[in-house]
């Protein structure tokens, strides 16, 4: 698990008193987009220093929050990072940044001091396929 990540997830919880992944990237000045990616759920793009996060209209109301929130860790943390072109184009492996905004996302969604219910771990578990133990790993800061 990345430490710094779960800083700099906490740090936006305390900075912006919120845990709500819209505000802080509104915050922050990232454009949200909703579009019909097809089967691509959601992707981060930074061009002329405009950030958008792009996230399937198609997905559902809780989907769209973890899709935000995963976005946004790649938003903090990979900022300069084009993970589909690296995946589609290069063999660099784009695993541990995919995690590290995995981890962000379930950090931030679920940070219990801000937790509003909208999102329970039996819905990660059950909709994104996320393993309640990792989420409650992340949410001990183990």
């Amino acid at each position: 698990m990345s430490l710094l990540v779960i800083r700099k997830v906490d740090k936006l919880i305390k900075k912006f008193n919120t845990n709500c992944p819209f505000k802080i990237a509104k915050s922050l000045g990232i454009q949200i987009m909703y579009e019909d990616l097809g089967s691509t759920l959601g992707y981060y793009n930074q061009s002329f220093r405009v950030k958008i996060i792009h996230i399937n209209q198609k997905a559902s109301s809780n989907h769209k929050k973890f899709i935000c929130a995963h976005e946004l860790g790649h938003a903090i943390c990979h900022p300069r990072a084009n993970t589909p072109f690296l995946r589609k184009h290069t063999l660099f492996s784009t695993d541990k940044m995919e995690s590290e905004a995995n981890l962000f996302a379930i950090r931030l969604l679920f940070e219990k001091d801000y937790f509003d219910g909208q999102l329970s771990i039996d819905d990660a578990v059950e909709q994104y396929g996320i393993p309640e133990k990792f989420i409650l790993n992340n949410l001990k800061g183990e």
